[in-house]
């Protein structure tokens, strides 16, 4: 059996404000930390294979690679362009790596579209419905379904493709959810709401007749009722983000609100597509958020 050491990534300002609160290892992502998720893309790797794997946390690597380490046969070293080690698996003392460049199907995790993009490749894998909790009977299911316990889906609640809820929410009435959405414990999503091919955290409040599409929303965050995330730009090109004072191309055609901990929004705000909200930003009712919101 291999021993796995999830190395932490360091400083990652430009994942903010999602590691505003937390280390990139702990965020959640389609129901487990991003640790657990590594872990777990391991665990089919045979008992019968012994070595040591050190891989950081804002690295994915692919099947690929993953198949290399499960052969058990060599010493690997994962280089990045910039030179560091995202993998190093040592099977043998001899001291001898076989050295690999990333291909195309592993993922570094360096912004925050970055994680919505691993989420939605998640949570678009399940292929079974999972229900611990209760979804009423005028609820309807349109796609694969995982509900933890003491969960409750409400009358109206329809949801469309794949969507992971945690434990203890409670979802509508009248909710529209669409795949692949992940949405994690103690939520409530209120009436008339819809979600789409988001990531919310644990505690996370979305008052009535709000919409969230290709969206993050961080731990203990209230979203006011009305209030709308555009996702999509007039000129239908990629969004372009602020990064450290420079305008990055995410690569993402439909992207919507990148939001902390801690943010309180107003009754009726309306935020500009692939917009942040730092941790503890409140806004008032009404608001049209034009650009990102950093608290003071």
């Amino acid at each position: 059996m291999i021993a796995i050491k999830i190395v932490k990534a360091g400083s990652l300002p430009a994942l903010q404000p999602l590691t505003c609160c937390r280390e990139l290892y702990q965020i959640s992502v389609a129901g487990l930390t991003v640790a657990e998720q590594l872990e777990k893309l391991f665990a089919g790797v045979p008992d019968s294979i012994q070595g040591s794997l050190e891989i950081r946390s804002d690295f994915v690597p692919s099947a690929a690679v993953i198949a290399r380490v499960a052969a058990g046969s060599e010493n690997l070293l994962l280089i990045r362009s910039d030179g560091s080690a995202a993998l190093k698996f040592t099977a043998s003392d001899s001291g001898i790596y076989t050295e690999l460049e990333p291909d195309a199907e592993s993922m570094d995790l360096s912004y925050p579209w970055d994680i919505l993009a691993w989420n939605e490749k998640l949570v678009g894998a399940i292929s079974e419905n999972r229900i611990a909790g209760t979804v009423s009977e005028a609820a309807h299911i349109d796609g694969v379904l995982q509900v933890g316990e003491g969960t409750v889906l409400l009358p109206g609640v329809y949801v469309e493709g794949k969507v992971i809820i945690g434990r203890n929410c409670k979802i509508g009435p009248n909710c529209y959810l669409r795949g692949n959405t992940c949405i994690g414990d103690d939520c409530h999503i209120g009436q008339g709401v819809e979600i789409k091919n988001s990531l919310l955290m644990d505690k996370v409040s979305v008052g009535h007749l709000s919409y969230f599409g290709d969206s993050i929303i961080c731990s203990q965050t209230n979203i006011g009722a009305g209030t709308i995330a555009a996702n999509l730009r007039h000129d239908g090109q990629n969004h372009r983000s602020l990064v450290n004072g420079e305008l990055l191309d995410t690569g993402r055609r439909k992207l919507g609100a990148i939001i902390g901990d801690h943010v309180h929004t107003g009754i009726h705000c309306s935020i500009y597509p692939g917009r942040k909200l730092w941790p503890y930003v409140c806004t008032v009712p009404g608001a049209i958020v034009k650009k990102d919101l950093v608290c003071p």
